[in-house]
Formats: structure tokens, sequence, C-alpha cells
């Protein structure tokens, strides 16, 4: 679900574009600030995760504009006028592909909890371009079933997790439902990490074999079609040329299942896992 560099170009093109003029002109547009009917916690939680995969280095974590240059979603017409994914979900489907905007690989459900999360953000813009307003109460996250998201768990999570183990205590630890899903779902989120910082559990390492047969292995720092970087145990880096296959390299990233994951999440599985998780304390 990543969304490589060739989709650089186009998504600066995705929400810069106006809302259809019959679309607007029946709604009027959407004004920074005006409420619409609450949506759904596990559906924005679910869109949040969504976005930091697909999103987040063109559009960046606070929507407006990310490191690879795309556009402030907080200024989008289209963002802003979209009501119930009517807009934004057909161009991620790629309705704009005659314009240069492919498909993004997402389904129906997923492209909605992306459109759903946009709007839970644009809707916090105060008046005159203010910044999101902060403290704002959410509806109550608490709506699922504490017994099927323990049967969820117990099948999805507990090969690598535990209630009584890594898990104990969570709610204690983490008091605020919304934070608890919120981190839950994108795997604790994503954070930079120096190449010199001591490793975790969450630490992407890689194991990179030369055709002589020497094994460099460390952290990953960086890879791509042409070089990997491995972040020794001294402290130093070490950067190899790849072409093809050689030399072999074999990721091991802690946090993929949490990834693959985030596809097949459905909103009542984000509810019912919710609800078990806030009575581990």
């Amino acid at each position: 679900m990543h969304v490589g560099k060739s989709f650089i170009a186009p998504l600066l093109a995705i929400f810069t574009i106006g809302a259809p003029p019959r679309a607007t002109a029946q709604r009027g547009g959407f004004v920074p600030g005006q409420h619409r009917p609450p949506g759904d916690p596990a559906q924005i939680a679910h869109g949040k995760a969504l976005f930091a995969v697909n999103c987040v280095s063109c559009h960046g974590v606070d929507l407006r504009g990310g490191d690879l240059g795309g556009p402030n979603l907080l200024r989008s017409q289209v963002a802003l006028s979209d009501q119930n994914g009517e807009l934004i979900v057909p161009i991620i489907q790629g309705s704009r592909q005659d314009e240069g905007m492919p498909a993004i690989p997402i389904n129906q459900d997923d492209s909605l909890a992306v459109a759903a999360y946009i709007r839970s953000v644009v809707e916090t813009i105060g008046s005159q371009g203010k910044p999101p307003s902060v403290g704002k109460e959410a509806p109550s996250v608490l709506v699922g079933d504490a017994g099927a998201g323990q049967a969820y768990f117990a099948a999805k999570c507990g090969s690598c997790h535990s209630a009584t183990g890594d898990l104990q205590g969570i709610a204690t630890r983490i008091t605020n439902p919304k934070t608890l899903q919120t981190n839950w779902v994108s795997g604790g989120g994503r954070r930079f990490r120096s190449p010199t910082a001591a490793p975790s559990r969450r630490t992407v390492t890689v194991t990179v074999t030369l055709a002589t047969g020497e094994k460099i292995e460390g952290r990953l720092v960086r890879i791509d079609d042409f070089l990997v970087t491995v972040g020794l145990a001294d402290g130093t880096a070490r950067t190899i040329r790849r072409d093809g296959d050689v030399p072999n390299v074999e990721v091991h990233d802690p946090m993929q299942a949490h990834r693959e994951l985030m596809a097949v999440y459905a909103d009542k599985d984000i509810h019912d896992v919710t609800a078990y998780l806030v009575t581990l304390k």
C-alpha cells in the first residue's frame, strides 16, 4: 500500500483542483469551522493509519504539505467540500487518471476511511485560516464488543502480543481510549530514528550477503533499487551498491504485520479490539 515516488507528481494535483461546480453550488461549499455530523471514530482511526502509510510523505502529518512537496489539504476545495467521500474517493480510485493521477491501490472502504480522516481534521479548522483547534472532544470510541475483541486479538495479535505480557496494564498506561485505539491501530506509529540511535523492538534490521559470502547485519538506514545503507553496531554506517538481486538483501521489519493488517481491519474489528484493550488494567 505504500505510494512510491512515481505517484508524487500526480498527487500534487489531486486536491488542488476545485470541487465540481454543481456539487459546490448545491451545498454552498464547506466553510472552515463549520460542523459536519460526527464521524465514526473507528473509521477515522483506520483512515489516519492508512493516511500515514500512503499520504504523509506528500501531504504531511498535519495535512499542510509534506517533505515531498504535496499540497496543503487544509486549503483544498475538494477536501473542504467533501461530505461523505463523494469527492475524495473517486480521485483516490482513479477518476482523474486521464489528468495524470493514477488510482491508489486501496479498496472502497479504505478510501472512505481516508476521506473520513481528512474531513475530521478539516472540520477542526478555525476561521481565517487558523491552525486546527486542539482539545476538542471526540465521540466515544468505546462502542465495541469486548468479548469479540478478545477473540479477534487472540486470532490476529496473540502470536506477537500478550495481555499478561507486553500489553499488561496497557489501559492504565494509556488512559485515553481514543489514544489507545490510535496507537494499536497504527502499531504505535513510526518515528524517525537516527542511524546511531539505540535499537528498539521496532527497529527494522537488514542482512546483506555479499557475493563473497560475507554477511553485513545491522539497522536498516536506507534502501532503494541502487543502494542499501546499514547502521552497524559500532555506530558507523556502511552503504553497499545493489545490482538487481546482488547482493542478497533480507529486510526484517517487526512492524510489517501491523502494516499488513491495516488493509484488512473492519471498523467493527477496531471497535471490538479497543473495547477489549481498555479492560487490560
